[in-house]
């Protein structure tokens, strides 16, 4: 299609300039077989061998050989085929192997391989451009299952050994904590399956892990959650909240004797959701622990999810540890 729109153009351009139609057509006729074989033999033969290799001498030496040899196949097929006057634009003077009969040859050949060839490479980059999205956006939704499969074992691991420990004091809140895992279980396995979640069901989700904790540690746990703002139609990425209560657990029950966490999620009008949550922190009990995956996942998948549009910030002051969180709904 190309191809003949480019012929029906210059057909309708050089017989308008000698006002000769039929000589246009005819030599036309000439030149497009030999334009089209030039041109794909520099786009899918010389380019590939030469300049994708950086041999650039090769290259000009390979395509100045063409253009030689192009020369002398048109201009002696226009001679034959077409007219014996092989130059008409230049009257009687043009003559075969003059000087500026060649540049104007060779400078026609090359307006053509340039054009068609800068086309083809827009083409060829707009399709590589596809696909390069198509492999990001690829590898980043398996990136985030794959941080996502991380924080379930992660969870259950921690919970598993809560159950342990309960049943070695052969506690009667062993029965609760397995129906409350149960319940987790199948929010986990069967109910997140897209890449967002009812926050209402994450905050469901997050007390629930908090009555498993309190579970083990009994009247040492006290957690408050306050919501402001219209939730109902809220969506967030899931189990992403939990890593950040896990976390309030891990460093604020060590070596303390009462844990007191409060929780506030904020639906703001700007359609932004704003988290905050605090908790008592012992910075000399946690010096030397080692950091576990949680909120290293949760920043990494907050990145993929949201790029630069949120807000992750912690800070430890009167040794109250106080984590932030703003993204948007």
């Amino acid at each position: 299609m190309f191809w003949l729109v480019y012929f029906i153009f210059n057909f309708v351009r050089w017989g308008s300039y000698f006002d000769d139609y039929w000589y246009s057509f005819k030599s036309n006729l000439v030149e497009f077989p030999i334009h089209i074989i030039l041109v794909y033999i520099n786009i899918y033969y010389l380019i590939p061998k030469f300049i994708l290799r950086k041999q650039y001498w090769n290259y000009i030496a390979s395509l100045s050989f063409m253009l030689a040899l192009i020369y002398m196949i048109r201009t002696g097929l226009i001679y034959f085929l077409v007219t014996k006057n092989i130059w008409p634009e230049a009257g009687e003077s043009g003559q075969f192997m003059e000087l500026n009969h060649i540049i104007v040859v060779i400078l026609g050949e090359l307006y053509v391989i340039g054009f068609v060839s800068a086309i083809k490479l827009v083409i060829d980059w707009s399709i590589e451009k596809r696909k390069n999205e198509d492999l990001a956006q690829l590898q980043m939704s398996t990136e985030l299952k794959y941080l996502r499969t991380q924080i379930q074992p992660h969870f259950f691991f921690n919970t598993l050994n809560n159950l342990y420990a309960l049943t070695l004091n052969k506690s009667d809140n062993a029965p609760r904590l397995v129906i409350k895992l149960s319940d987790m279980m199948q929010y986990i396995l069967y109910e997140v399956k897209s890449s967002k979640a009812s926050l209402l069901k994450e905050i469901t989700h997050i007390n629930n892990f908090i009555d498993i904790e309190r579970l083990r540690f009994e009247d040492r746990v006290d957690a408050e959650v306050d919501i402001t703002g219209d939730i109902e139609d809220v969506e967030v990425p899931p189990l992403l909240l939990l890593s950040f209560a896990e976390n309030c657990f891990k460093h604020g029950m060590k070596d303390n004797e009462h844990l007191k966490i409060n929780m506030s999620f904020n639906v703001s009008k700007k359609g932004y959701l704003e988290v905050t949550m605090t908790n008592n922190f012992n910075p000399e009990a946690t010096k030397e622990e080692t950091s576990g995956i949680g909120i290293e996942n949760a920043k990494r998948r907050l990145m993929l999810l949201f790029s630069n549009n949120f807000v992750l910030e912690t800070k430890v002051e009167n040794d109250t540890y106080t984590l932030f969180l703003k993204i948007p709904v």
